[in-house]
């Protein structure tokens, strides 16, 4: 990066950031509305199939995070964001011959090109949090740019289920009722109809941002010299450091629960009777606990609690909550999941660098194997779907077996997993 920019020019920078923070949020939380939306206009048998949604948009992470670094390598951080950007467009584009369709397969291909180009604006932009501006002031920039992202998190899921789920209850019950194969499609195709004109608006807002990303005047970051840090000598390769291992494993299960949290609390709420007209909107709770834990972080981390700290309560939290939602029923069950975004706020600024910490010169392969493990939004959410429908296990156990042990194993990497293998003075 240019050391000289003035404080106006990294203003600026950062406002870019900051709104492609906001993208993160926005695309990714779309999600929680297309899984019950393709369930209905897609005629799907079951939860678990709806649930391929957060598969085909997860997994793009694990197949891409590597590869992104390899690209951006070549393009360089500011040209990968705006092509990140663009494949992002792309992908929501594929949502119109899909929708004309109404071919399931072809909305998850869609859905995968997005997560891969949000696979590659991740990995791009994430460095950019820590590197403009003074590396003392680097907490409050990553909090400024989790906060946009979270306000986006509750807003997308309130704005697109308006759209597309409106009266969505009294479309499914006429589905369900009438025997007149035409009609059900005269039904089925004017509501999958209804998906098109929100993703044209958001593929032209994607490509104009890609535009702008490009031709904006984003600084480039230098590459961090390879080097050994701390008490850590370079070992053999990144497979030489456990801590790193078991931390990937840890930020697996950690986003495994935090989409189960966002993406199947309305699935959990209609498994309990409640209507679509309701359900559509439960995502954004649990958005807006998240949001509220990140503000708790900003002023306690690390003023009043460790990063270890932080993982360890949320942990126990998440654990405690888990058990409070397989006992309850109704709202306050929805109300507890919605919770479980307070519990999972923390987790990811905690994990992260307690997993790369002290791995020298495999930094930057060791955080693509991070990025990696985001894959886990691709397997827990569908697994609830499996035990819920094929295992004939009920909506709160299925629920809490994905839940429990992803806490429990989140809580002994806060407690001891984060320091294994290391070396001390």
């Amino acid at each position: 990066m240019n050391q000289t920019q003035t404080p106006k020019s990294q203003a600026y920078a950062l406002a870019i950031i900051a709104v492609l923070f906001f993208i993160f949020g926005f695309i990714t939380w779309l999600n929680s509305t297309l899984i019950p939306f393709l369930k209905l206009a897609c005629e799907l048998e079951s939860d678990m199939q709806a649930f391929f949604v957060t598969t085909a948009f997860y997994m793009a992470y694990f197949f891409l995070a590597i590869p992104s670094a390899w690209i951006l390598k070549r393009s360089g951080y500011k040209n990968g964001m705006a092509l990140g950007l663009a494949v992002m467009a792309l992908g929501s584009l594929v949502f119109i011959p899909a929708a004309n369709d109404r071919s399931f397969p072809l909305f998850l291909i869609g859905l995968f090109v997005q997560g891969a180009g949000l696979a590659l604006l991740q990995t791009a932009s994430n460095p950019y949090a820590s590197i403009l501006g003074p590396i003392e002031s680097a907490a409050k920039r990553i909090s400024i740019l989790g906060v946009c992202n979270k306000i986006a998190g509750i807003l997308s899921p309130l704005i697109l289920g308006a759209i597309v789920l409106k009266n969505a209850q009294a479309i499914e019950e006429k589905v369900l009722a009438t025997s007149d194969p035409l009609l059900k499609s005269e039904l089925l195709t004017e509501l999958t109809g209804r998906i098109i004109p929100p993703y044209i608006v958001i593929a032209v807002c994607l490509f104009i941002l890609a535009f702008l990303t490009y031709r904006s005047g984003l600084p480039e970051i230098e590459e961090p010299k390879e080097e050994a840090s701390g008490n850590n000598p370079t070992r053999a390769s990144v497979f030489s450091y456990p801590h790193l291992l078991l931390g990937v494993l840890c930020l697996f299960l950690y986003v495994g629960v935090e989409v189960l949290a966002g993406d199947a609390i309305g699935t959990y709420g209609k498994a309990m009777g409640m209507s679509l007209d309701e359900t559509k909107y439960f995502t954004s709770y649990t958005l807006f606990a998240m949001l509220l834990g990140y503000i708790i972080g900003i002023f306690t981390i690390p003023k009043y609690l460790s990063q270890q700290g932080a993982l360890r309560y949320s942990a126990i939290l998440g654990l405690l909550i888990s058990i409070g939602i397989y006992f309850a029923s109704g709202y306050t069950a929805i109300l507890l999941i919605a919770a479980l975004g307070l519990a999972n706020a923390l987790m990811w600024p905690a994990i992260f660098p307690l997993a790369i910490d002290g791995i020298g010169k495999y930094t930057q392969i060791g955080s693509a194997f991070l990025i990696m493990g985001i894959a886990g939004g691709a397997v827990v959410p569908p697994l609830y779907g499996w035990l819920k429908d094929t295992q004939g296990l009920s909506n709160q156990l299925s629920f809490f077996l994905c839940s429990a042990p992803a806490y429990l194993y989140i809580l002994y990497y806060a407690a001891k997993g984060y320091k294994a293998g290391k070396t001390f003075a």
